[in-house]
Protein backbone atom coordinates (compact mmCIF):
# COMPACT_ATOMS: atom_id res chain seq x y z
CA UNK A 1 0.00 0.00 0.00
CA UNK A 2 1.75 3.57 -1.01
CA UNK A 3 0.07 7.05 -0.17
CA UNK A 4 0.04 9.43 -2.72
CA UNK A 5 -0.62 13.35 -2.93
CA UNK A 6 -2.92 14.00 -5.62
CA UNK A 7 -3.43 17.85 -6.34
CA UNK A 8 -6.23 18.73 -8.44
CA UNK A 9 -7.41 15.62 -7.27
CA UNK A 10 -11.21 16.70 -7.12
CA UNK A 11 -11.39 17.71 -11.24
CA UNK A 12 -11.72 15.45 -14.10
CA UNK A 13 -8.50 13.77 -14.21
CA UNK A 14 -7.80 13.61 -10.84
CA UNK A 15 -11.01 12.29 -9.54
CA UNK A 16 -10.52 9.78 -11.90
CA UNK A 17 -7.00 8.58 -10.85
CA UNK A 18 -8.11 8.88 -7.06
CA UNK A 19 -10.70 6.37 -7.42
CA UNK A 20 -8.44 3.82 -9.58
CA UNK A 21 -6.13 4.14 -6.81
CA UNK A 22 -8.52 3.50 -3.62
CA UNK A 23 -10.02 0.59 -5.61
CA UNK A 24 -6.58 -0.67 -5.25
CA UNK A 25 -5.92 -0.67 -2.17
CA UNK A 26 -3.80 2.89 -2.13
CA UNK A 27 -4.16 5.75 0.38
CA UNK A 28 -4.59 9.23 -1.39
CA UNK A 29 -4.54 12.47 -0.23
CA UNK A 30 -6.13 15.05 -2.36
CA UNK A 31 -5.34 18.82 -2.44
CA UNK A 32 -8.12 20.87 -4.32
CA UNK A 33 -8.71 25.16 -4.06
CA UNK A 34 -12.03 24.13 -6.03
CA UNK A 35 -11.63 27.60 -7.08
CA UNK A 36 -14.73 29.12 -9.37
CA UNK A 37 -13.42 28.28 -13.01
CA UNK A 38 -15.90 25.70 -13.65
CA UNK A 39 -18.99 25.06 -11.63
CA UNK A 40 -17.68 23.93 -7.62
CA UNK A 41 -20.50 21.23 -7.19
CA UNK A 42 -19.30 19.53 -10.02
CA UNK A 43 -15.80 18.86 -7.99
CA UNK A 44 -18.10 18.02 -4.91
CA UNK A 45 -19.75 15.89 -6.87
CA UNK A 46 -16.77 14.13 -8.04
CA UNK A 47 -15.41 13.69 -4.38
CA UNK A 48 -18.64 12.67 -2.35
CA UNK A 49 -18.44 9.04 -2.92
CA UNK A 50 -14.75 9.11 -1.17
CA UNK A 51 -15.32 11.40 1.88
CA UNK A 52 -16.31 8.11 3.89
CA UNK A 53 -13.27 6.20 2.98
CA UNK A 54 -10.86 5.61 5.63
CA UNK A 55 -8.15 5.63 2.79
CA UNK A 56 -9.13 9.35 1.47
CA UNK A 57 -7.99 12.64 2.80
CA UNK A 58 -9.45 15.51 1.51
CA UNK A 59 -7.75 19.00 1.58
CA UNK A 60 -9.04 22.20 0.73
CA UNK A 61 -6.57 24.83 -0.08
CA UNK A 62 -4.24 26.16 -3.05
CA UNK A 63 -0.98 24.95 -4.17
CA UNK A 64 0.21 28.17 -4.35
CA UNK A 65 0.15 28.45 -0.44
CA UNK A 66 3.22 27.05 0.65
CA UNK A 67 2.47 27.38 4.66
CA UNK A 68 -0.73 25.23 3.78
CA UNK A 69 1.48 22.64 1.66
CA UNK A 70 3.76 22.77 4.64
CA UNK A 71 1.51 21.05 7.01
CA UNK A 72 0.40 18.62 4.91
CA UNK A 73 3.91 17.06 3.86
CA UNK A 74 4.87 17.63 7.43
CA UNK A 75 1.08 15.36 8.77
CA UNK A 76 1.66 13.05 5.69
CA UNK A 77 3.89 9.98 4.74
CA UNK A 78 3.84 10.77 1.07
CA UNK A 79 5.27 8.33 -1.15
CA UNK A 80 4.86 10.32 -4.27
CA UNK A 81 3.31 13.30 -5.43
CA UNK A 82 1.27 13.85 -8.75
CA UNK A 83 0.68 16.89 -9.52
CA UNK A 84 -2.04 17.87 -11.89
CA UNK A 85 -3.59 21.10 -10.14
CA UNK A 86 -3.42 23.51 -12.58
CA UNK A 87 -5.26 26.50 -13.98
CA UNK A 88 -6.60 25.46 -17.14
CA UNK A 89 -7.46 26.52 -20.75
CA UNK A 90 -5.86 27.91 -23.07
CA UNK A 91 -8.06 31.24 -24.18
CA UNK A 92 -8.23 32.34 -21.11
CA UNK A 93 -4.55 32.50 -20.50
CA UNK A 94 -4.51 35.01 -22.65
CA UNK A 95 -6.73 37.30 -20.76
CA UNK A 96 -4.86 36.66 -17.61
CA UNK A 97 -1.74 35.87 -17.45
CA UNK A 98 -0.13 36.62 -14.27
CA UNK A 99 -2.16 33.73 -12.65
CA UNK A 100 -1.34 31.08 -14.89
CA UNK A 101 2.07 32.28 -13.97
CA UNK A 102 1.37 32.13 -10.37
CA UNK A 103 -0.52 28.87 -10.04
CA UNK A 104 0.92 26.47 -13.10
CA UNK A 105 4.85 27.71 -11.94
CA UNK A 106 5.16 28.99 -8.62
CA UNK A 107 2.67 26.66 -7.60
CA UNK A 108 5.04 23.35 -8.81
CA UNK A 109 8.22 25.03 -7.33
CA UNK A 110 6.41 24.87 -3.80
CA UNK A 111 5.65 21.33 -4.36
CA UNK A 112 9.24 20.83 -5.57
CA UNK A 113 10.91 22.76 -2.77
CA UNK A 114 8.69 20.96 -0.39
CA UNK A 115 9.33 17.42 -1.90
CA UNK A 116 13.04 18.17 -1.95
CA UNK A 117 12.64 19.30 1.97
CA UNK A 118 10.90 16.12 2.84
CA UNK A 119 12.75 13.64 0.77
CA UNK A 120 10.34 12.63 -1.47
CA UNK A 121 12.11 11.78 -4.63
CA UNK A 122 9.04 10.39 -7.65
CA UNK A 123 7.12 13.11 -8.96
CA UNK A 124 4.53 12.97 -11.67
CA UNK A 125 3.60 16.42 -13.35
CA UNK A 126 0.74 17.09 -15.59
CA UNK A 127 2.21 18.49 -18.94
CA UNK A 128 0.28 19.60 -22.54
CA UNK A 129 0.11 19.04 -26.17
CA UNK A 130 -0.27 22.54 -26.28
CA UNK A 131 3.65 22.92 -25.72
CA UNK A 132 4.29 22.04 -29.54
CA UNK A 133 2.57 24.84 -31.05
CA UNK A 134 1.64 24.87 -34.13
CA UNK A 135 4.56 22.34 -35.11
CA UNK A 136 4.17 21.20 -38.64
CA UNK A 137 5.92 17.82 -38.22
CA UNK A 138 3.47 15.63 -37.23
CA UNK A 139 2.87 13.18 -34.99
CA UNK A 140 4.54 15.40 -32.46
CA UNK A 141 7.31 13.38 -30.34
CA UNK A 142 9.01 13.83 -27.13
CA UNK A 143 12.32 14.98 -28.75
CA UNK A 144 10.23 17.88 -31.13
CA UNK A 145 11.70 21.43 -30.17
CA UNK A 146 9.40 23.27 -28.20
CA UNK A 147 9.99 26.88 -28.17
CA UNK A 148 7.14 28.43 -29.65
CA UNK A 149 4.16 28.18 -27.18
CA UNK A 150 1.04 30.03 -28.70
CA UNK A 151 -0.29 30.81 -24.95
CA UNK A 152 0.80 32.10 -21.93
CA UNK A 153 -0.86 28.19 -20.48
CA UNK A 154 1.23 26.24 -22.89
CA UNK A 155 4.28 28.54 -22.00
CA UNK A 156 3.86 27.70 -18.36
CA UNK A 157 4.09 23.92 -19.20
CA UNK A 158 6.94 23.76 -20.21
CA UNK A 159 8.06 25.89 -17.84
CA UNK A 160 7.45 23.27 -15.59
CA UNK A 161 8.99 20.46 -17.76
CA UNK A 162 12.43 22.61 -17.77
CA UNK A 163 12.17 23.40 -13.80
CA UNK A 164 11.19 19.73 -13.31
CA UNK A 165 14.21 19.05 -14.98
CA UNK A 166 16.28 20.93 -12.61
CA UNK A 167 15.38 19.61 -9.51
CA UNK A 168 15.92 16.13 -10.80
CA UNK A 169 19.75 17.11 -11.67
CA UNK A 170 20.32 19.05 -8.67
CA UNK A 171 17.98 16.82 -6.24
CA UNK A 172 17.46 13.60 -7.70
CA UNK A 173 14.13 13.68 -7.88
CA UNK A 174 13.07 10.84 -10.14
CA UNK A 175 10.31 12.58 -12.83
CA UNK A 176 7.93 12.01 -15.63
CA UNK A 177 6.15 14.85 -17.25
CA UNK A 178 3.04 14.23 -19.27
CA UNK A 179 1.92 15.66 -22.08
CA UNK A 180 -2.26 14.99 -22.22
CA UNK A 181 -3.59 15.37 -25.61
CA UNK A 182 -7.76 16.75 -25.32
CA UNK A 183 -8.35 14.31 -22.33
CA UNK A 184 -12.70 13.51 -22.66
CA UNK A 185 -15.03 11.38 -21.06
CA UNK A 186 -17.63 11.24 -17.96
CA UNK A 187 -16.81 14.19 -15.09
CA UNK A 188 -15.16 16.32 -18.18
CA UNK A 189 -15.55 19.89 -17.69
CA UNK A 190 -18.09 21.65 -18.92
CA UNK A 191 -16.18 24.58 -20.43
CA UNK A 192 -14.07 22.09 -22.08
CA UNK A 193 -15.68 21.37 -26.65
CA UNK A 194 -17.01 17.98 -26.18
CA UNK A 195 -18.60 18.38 -23.09
CA UNK A 196 -20.46 21.82 -23.64
CA UNK A 197 -21.44 20.97 -27.44
CA UNK A 198 -22.92 18.26 -26.06
CA UNK A 199 -25.19 20.23 -23.74
CA UNK A 200 -25.59 22.88 -26.13
CA UNK A 201 -27.09 20.59 -28.58
CA UNK A 202 -29.24 18.79 -26.53
CA UNK A 203 -30.55 22.32 -25.44
CA UNK A 204 -31.16 23.18 -29.55
CA UNK A 205 -28.44 26.20 -28.96
CA UNK A 206 -26.23 26.99 -31.82
CA UNK A 207 -22.45 26.22 -31.08
CA UNK A 208 -19.56 27.78 -31.71
CA UNK A 209 -17.68 26.56 -34.89
CA UNK A 210 -14.16 28.03 -34.91
CA UNK A 211 -13.09 27.90 -38.65
CA UNK A 212 -13.35 26.18 -41.21
CA UNK A 213 -13.99 22.68 -39.24
CA UNK A 214 -10.68 21.36 -40.61
CA UNK A 215 -8.51 21.93 -37.40
CA UNK A 216 -7.80 18.66 -35.85
CA UNK A 217 -7.25 16.86 -32.21
CA UNK A 218 -6.19 13.92 -31.04
CA UNK A 219 -8.99 13.08 -28.54
CA UNK A 220 -7.63 11.02 -25.40
CA UNK A 221 -10.31 8.97 -23.42
CA UNK A 222 -10.25 9.04 -19.45
CA UNK A 223 -9.79 5.73 -19.03
CA UNK A 224 -6.92 5.83 -21.38
CA UNK A 225 -4.47 8.87 -19.89
CA UNK A 226 -5.82 6.48 -16.11
CA UNK A 227 -4.24 3.87 -17.69
CA UNK A 228 -1.15 6.28 -18.84
CA UNK A 229 -0.56 7.75 -15.16
CA UNK A 230 -0.26 4.59 -13.33
CA UNK A 231 1.61 3.08 -15.57
CA UNK A 232 4.26 6.25 -15.29
CA UNK A 233 3.55 5.74 -11.16
CA UNK A 234 4.78 2.14 -11.36
CA UNK A 235 8.07 3.11 -13.63
CA UNK A 236 9.19 5.70 -11.75
CA UNK A 237 8.45 3.32 -8.30
CA UNK A 238 10.82 0.48 -10.17
CA UNK A 239 13.46 2.38 -11.63
CA UNK A 240 16.00 5.37 -10.43
CA UNK A 241 17.35 8.13 -12.01
CA UNK A 242 14.29 9.03 -14.12
CA UNK A 243 13.48 12.14 -15.68
CA UNK A 244 11.24 11.41 -19.28
CA UNK A 245 8.64 13.58 -21.23
CA UNK A 246 6.22 11.43 -22.11
CA UNK A 247 2.81 11.92 -24.89
CA UNK A 248 -0.32 10.16 -23.80
CA UNK A 249 -2.80 10.27 -26.50
CA UNK A 250 -4.82 7.84 -28.96
CA UNK A 251 -2.19 8.56 -31.79
CA UNK A 252 -5.40 9.10 -33.87
CA UNK A 253 -6.81 12.77 -35.38
CA UNK A 254 -10.32 13.99 -35.13
CA UNK A 255 -11.56 17.17 -37.37
CA UNK A 256 -14.00 19.69 -35.39
CA UNK A 257 -16.52 18.93 -37.90
CA UNK A 258 -16.36 14.80 -37.23
CA UNK A 259 -16.18 15.43 -33.73
CA UNK A 260 -19.77 17.61 -34.08
CA UNK A 261 -20.85 15.08 -36.33
CA UNK A 262 -19.80 12.10 -34.28
CA UNK A 263 -21.80 13.95 -31.19
CA UNK A 264 -24.79 14.66 -33.52
CA UNK A 265 -25.35 11.17 -33.93
CA UNK A 266 -25.04 9.70 -30.52
CA UNK A 267 -27.29 12.57 -29.48
CA UNK A 268 -29.89 11.85 -32.45
CA UNK A 269 -30.19 15.79 -32.97
CA UNK A 270 -28.62 17.90 -35.61
CA UNK A 271 -26.33 20.70 -34.38
CA UNK A 272 -26.97 24.41 -35.19
CA UNK A 273 -24.18 26.37 -35.84
CA UNK A 274 -22.93 29.30 -35.81
CA UNK A 275 -19.66 29.89 -37.42
CA UNK A 276 -16.52 32.08 -35.92
CA UNK A 277 -13.01 33.14 -36.34
CA UNK A 278 -10.26 30.95 -35.21
CA UNK A 279 -9.38 31.97 -32.25
CA UNK A 280 -5.86 33.57 -30.86
CA UNK A 281 -4.19 30.68 -29.04
CA UNK A 282 -5.61 28.28 -30.66
CA UNK A 283 -3.25 25.73 -32.49
CA UNK A 284 -4.35 23.75 -36.17
CA UNK A 285 -3.44 19.99 -35.20
CA UNK A 286 -2.55 18.37 -31.96
CA UNK A 287 -1.18 14.40 -32.82
CA UNK A 288 0.76 12.39 -30.52
CA UNK A 289 3.55 9.90 -31.18
CA UNK A 290 3.05 7.49 -28.36
CA UNK A 291 5.42 4.60 -29.50
CA UNK A 292 8.01 6.43 -26.23
CA UNK A 293 5.50 5.38 -23.60
CA UNK A 294 4.71 2.28 -25.74
CA UNK A 295 7.79 1.00 -25.41
CA UNK A 296 8.70 2.12 -21.98
CA UNK A 297 5.35 1.97 -20.24
CA UNK A 298 3.57 -0.48 -21.93
CA UNK A 299 0.84 2.32 -22.68
CA UNK A 300 -2.12 1.21 -24.56
CA UNK A 301 -4.75 3.57 -25.34
CA UNK A 302 -8.18 1.16 -26.57
CA UNK A 303 -10.74 3.86 -26.77
CA UNK A 304 -12.21 4.19 -30.28
CA UNK A 305 -13.32 7.77 -30.38
CA UNK A 306 -17.22 7.34 -31.14
CA UNK A 307 -16.96 4.42 -28.30
CA UNK A 308 -16.04 7.58 -26.06
CA UNK A 309 -19.00 9.91 -27.19
CA UNK A 310 -20.62 6.98 -26.96
CA UNK A 311 -19.80 6.69 -22.47
CA UNK A 312 -19.82 10.74 -22.20
CA UNK A 313 -23.20 10.78 -24.03
CA UNK A 314 -24.42 8.42 -21.30
CA UNK A 315 -22.72 9.78 -18.52
CA UNK A 316 -24.29 13.64 -19.63
CA UNK A 317 -27.82 12.08 -19.92
CA UNK A 318 -27.60 10.19 -17.02
CA UNK A 319 -25.87 13.45 -14.92
CA UNK A 320 -28.52 16.08 -16.47
CA UNK A 321 -31.97 14.73 -16.86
Amino acid sequence: MKKYLVTGGAGFIGSHLCDYLLDRGHKVVVVDNFNAYYDVEIKERNVGSNLDNPNYKLYRGDIRDIDFLKKIFQDEKIDAVINLAAMAGIRPSLENPMLYEEVNIRGLMNLLELSKANGINKFIQASSSSVYGNNKKVPFKETAVVDFAISPYAATKKSGEVMGHVYHYLYNIDMIQLRFFTVYGPRQRPDLAIHKFTGMITAGEAIPFYGDGTTQRDYTYIDDIIDGIVKSIRYLENNDNVYEIFNLGESHTISLKEMVGTIEEELGIEAKINRQPMQPGDVEKTYADISKAKEILGYNPKTEFKDGIRKFVQWYRENNS
